[in-house]
Parts: C-alpha cells; structure tokens; sequence
C-alpha cells in the first residue's frame, strides 16, 4: 500500500526531461534563413530607397524577417539555457527580454547606419578611416 502511493514519485523526483536539442536546431535553422531572407530584403529596399527618396525602410517586407531573426534566435537561446537550467518557463523568461533588447538595439543602429548612408553617401559609413 505504501509502495503504491510513493513509488509513482520517487520515479517523478528522479525524472530529468530531455534537453531540447531538436529546437536548437530548429532555431538556428530559422534564424538563418529569416537572415538570408532579410538580407536580400534589405539590398533590395536599399538600392529603391536611394533612388526614390519618398519610400520608406519600415515596410512590412523587411520588419517579417527581421521578426523571424528574433523569433530563432529567442528559441535558440532558450533551448540553451534550458539545457541547463531544465526547466522551460524560466529559459524562455530569460532569452525573451535579452532577445528583445538585442533586437531593440540593431534595428535602432540600422536606422542610423542607413539614415548616414542617406546624408552622405558610402564615404559617411567607410570604417576604414578610423
């Protein structure tokens, strides 16, 4: 009788899920190839934007894979954490603010850098001279 009621969790407390090695892969591969998707997105709406000057970068074109970036890279990042830590909840609840911040950051440095290649051409962007 007593066998029967612990028996169930001493096996639960012993239970250490698999790590989520197959969403590794699945957002590394999604990163990726949102990444190749939003660069020639972006080659594309460059060369539009510097000969229209009336069109705009924020199009819907170039923020979906820039989304799909995000969204790889948050489950790439929370499948590595929850290797470690084994739990779920909390990896996703650490690599969606980092993503979000990460994502935060290079769209506002891409606005810059394309706001200087407008103003000054590819002179105004050659690290070269530093």
């Amino acid at each position: 009788m007593i066998r029967d009621v612990f028996y169930p969790l001493l096996l639960n407390m012993y239970y250490l899920p698999q790590p989520p090695y197959f969403l590794i892969a699945v957002g590394l591969f999604v990163g990726i190839s949102c990444g190749a998707a939003f660069e020639a997105t972006l080659k594309q709406k460059v060369k539009l934007w510097l000969n229209t000057p009336a069109s705009t970068l924020a199009d819907l074109d170039l923020q979906l894979p820039f989304i799909g970036i995000c969204v790889g890279v948050c489950v790439f990042l929370a499948s590595g954490v929850q290797i470690f830590l084994g739990n779920g909840w909390i990896s996703y609840a650490i690599s969606l603010p980092i993503t979000i911040f990460i994502a935060a950051l290079v769209w506002r440095q891409l606005d810059s850098l394309l706001k200087q290649l407008k103003s000054g051409g590819s002179a105004a962007i050659d690290l070269d001279i530093f």
